[in-house]
């Protein structure tokens, strides 16, 4: 979780939705989705611009619209950038195919 970020005081209200949308994803098959990416997909893409009088219901409402798709672009992305991804070692190659 980002506490920093404007949106983080609504974090435990929201919570429900979060714990929705990881379940939602893991119906279609993507168990390793957690919370935690969720949210930082969120904090850092989807309202890297916070609005200032934002309702929860907005934020639910972009809770639950997510798609797995924005989201692991977003990992992906996030994963070069900490440069500490290759695909050097077979172990992390057989991993990312499974």
């Amino acid at each position: 979780m980002n506490p920093s970020h404007q949106y983080g005081r609504f974090y435990n209200q929201v919570k429900p939705a979060l714990e929705s949308k990881v379940e939602e994803f893991k119906i279609f098959g993507y168990e390793k989705v957690k919370e935690k990416e969720l949210w930082d997909y969120l904090t850092k893409k989807k309202w890297k611009k916070p609005k200032e009088e934002i309702q929860v219901y907005e934020i639910v409402a972009d809770i639950l619209s997510a798609k797995i798709g924005d989201i692991m672009n977003f990992t992906t992305v996030e994963a070069f950038k900490l440069g500490d991804f290759t695909l050097e070692d077979e172990e992390e190659r057989k991993e990312l195919l499974k």
